[in-house]
């Protein structure tokens, strides 16, 4: 039961952070600084965190600006980049896969949506990423990781 809360967690946690005024103005769009992101990274401590992000981006894009085609292709991107997380957990690559995953799938649609060239929606998106990810989420782990959970 505990796992299913925290999974469940993780996907509200998702949702709120790319709602909070000021914030979703840059959780969406091919420039983006999506502070929700930090939390891909879980998967590295809870291998619960997996579907919990993976409902998380699919009910926070599905409201968001792009619709149906973000919440299917971002959840399945998610989904992808937090099973490599969770698979490399022991490496530095735990915290790549989403930076690389979501700068391949995400940029694809988002320059088809926005008409951006693809390479510029690419390295914006996985820059917006990297930052999140190598300064929040590192962040996130290691305090969890000093904090006992279970």
């Amino acid at each position: 039961m505990r796992k299913f809360v925290r999974g469940a967690s993780i996907a509200a946690i998702y949702i709120v952070l790319c709602y909070i005024p000021g914030i979703s103005a840059i959780s969406f769009g091919p420039i983006q600084f999506r502070v929700a992101e930090s939390l891909v990274v879980l998967p590295i401590l809870f291998p619960e965190a997996i579907p919990g992000l993976f409902v998380g981006v699919f009910i926070a894009n599905l409201i968001g600006p792009y619709g149906l085609i973000d919440a299917v292709v971002g959840s399945a991107a998610t989904l992808l980049a937090a099973v490599l997380t969770y698979r490399f957990r022991k490496t530095i690559w735990a915290y790549w896969s989403p930076v690389i995953v979501n700068g391949i799938v995400i940029s694809i649609y988002l320059h088809i949506l926005a008409g951006w060239p693809y390479l510029a929606t690419a390295a914006s998106v996985a820059t917006g990423e990297a930052l999140v990810v190598f300064t929040l989420g590192k962040l996130l782990v290691r305090k969890l990781r000093d904090t006992k959970l279970d």
